[in-house]
């Protein structure tokens, strides 16, 4: 490596450790993940995909510019280079050049969303674990890592009977077409190829894609094709935290990132906007966001993306609100397991500097300190609402990243794998080191 690579390492080294640990959707904060403890192998490997959540994957940038946001950003590439997670994100002026670059435009008439003019976004790797095991090219952000070791210690293979499905996260399967068909024919393929039916992992708002993609499949194909659905820590209900995302902006401990600077980018993802809670879930009265002058609760979407000068926001709600809201039972055996028993916000109390000034207080409830447990538990809904199976467990003290590294996590994937199907109801980590 040479010195800019190491300089590199060591910039990416210090913002990882300044990140606060439980940072949910922005699941860039975990450095040098645990090791996976060895296994006995096992000869049976039923062919394993696995779906990223928010964040999750690479994606890699070509731009060619008409104008600059600054004039010391570049304005023309000649070869694709890392957009998440990209070194200039961290940079008092790169912050600019990297949120122009990896931005949407929304568009109200055509209902479409675009990259910045000049900008061509890919997804490096698809079929590949190496996307979403670590988030950057010096292997500092780790996020699969993990889970794809211990598997590999008990006799799977990389890229062949264990593989990724990462996607542009940005955009709702709405608006990710090629990305479904893409995750079809990855699964008949590895179904052809081993003669047995795949499982389909996912994790926070990767689920919600998981979802979306069971729900669109006919019947007869899914039970051809998928043995199950293992869902990890998913947001069912919506995530509280968006509505202060998209509020204030959220920068989850990036001191180089102003929140204000952030929330531009996060007011344009799309999937921020498909994850608000949802309306058929929440009570009527439950006040999401309180400040002095107004309570907004769930029939005040539209009200509050005036409030904060965000109508955008509306359209591109209305677009993606139904895509999974109804939780339509996703038919296939699930083994759904989330985190519980720490508190998590489910109001932002804000003063008068709303919305551009932090929360100065929170309600909270249970839940893994990024989603709420009401919300996690909505997989509970399915059971007795298909013929195959659905299985429950709470893992209680558990953070929402926590779910894809720790160890009685991916143990129980592990037996679940080897066709154990039967599995606890709640599982206590709260004193695990």
């Amino acid at each position: 490596m040479g010195s800019a690579g190491y300089v590199s390492s060591v910039l990416l080294l210090v913002f990882l450790l300044g990140l606060h640990h439980s940072s949910g959707f922005w699941i860039v904060n975990v450095v040098f993940p645990p090791p996976a403890k060895p296994k006995v192998p096992n000869n049976s490997t039923p062919p394993l995909i696995i779906v990223p959540g928010s964040l999750g994957n690479r994606l890699e940038a070509k731009i060619d510019k008409p104008s600059l946001v600054h004039w010391l950003c570049y304005k023309k590439s000649e070869h694709w280079f890392p957009l998440w997670i990209n070194l200039n994100m961290f940079m008092p002026i790169g912050v600019n050049c990297w949120i122009d670059n990896i931005r949407l435009i929304y568009n109200r008439t055509t209902r479409q969303s675009t990259n910045s003019l000049g900008v061509q976004v890919r997804v490096p790797g698809f079929g590949q674990t190496y996307s979403i095991e670590y988030l950057d090219y010096n292997r500092l952000a780790g996020y699969f890592y993990t889970m794809v070791e211990q598997l590999v210690s008990v006799g799977y293979i990389r890229n062949e009977t264990i593989r990724g499905a990462p996607y542009d996260w940005r955009l709702a399967p709405n608006e990710n077409a090629e990305y479904l068909t893409k995750l079809q024919n990855l699964v008949e393929e590895m179904y052809n190829q081993y003669q047995e039916p795949v499982y389909l992992l996912g994790h926070s708002m990767g689920c919600h894609y998981v979802l979306y993609f069971l729900n669109h499949q006919p019947q007869a194909w899914k039970d051809k094709y998928i043995r199950g659905f293992i869902s990890l820590g998913a947001p069912w209900g919506g995530a509280v935290k968006v509505l202060r995302v998209l509020a204030s902006g959220v920068n989850d401990g990036i001191s180089m990132i102003s929140n204000l600077n952030i929330r531009e980018l996060q007011r344009m993802v799309m999937t921020n906007l498909w994850m608000l809670p949802v309306e058929d879930v929440w009570p009527s009265d439950h006040v999401f966001i309180s400040t002095p002058t107004f309570n907004y609760t769930k029939k005040d979407y539209q009200q509050f993306f005036k409030d904060i000068d965000s109508e955008d926001g509306w359209y591109m709600w209305e677009d993606t609100k139904n895509l999974t809201s109804d939780l339509h039972p996703p038919g296939v055996e699930v083994w759904c397991m989330y985190g519980m028993g720490l508190p998590t916000a489910v109001t932002n109390i804000y003063n008068e500097e709303f919305p551009n000034g932090d929360p100065v207080d929170f309600v909270y409830a249970d839940g893994d300190g990024t989603v709420d447990t009401m919300s996690m538990s909505l997989c509970k809904r399915w059971v007795g609402k298909q013929e195959k199976p659905v299985h429950v467990t709470e893992f209680r003290g558990l953070l929402h990243l926590d779910m894809v590294f720790h160890e009685k996590v991916l143990n129980q994937i592990q037996d679940i794998l080897d066709g154990k199907s039967d599995t606890p109801n709640e599982v206590n980590v709260k004193f695990d080191t």
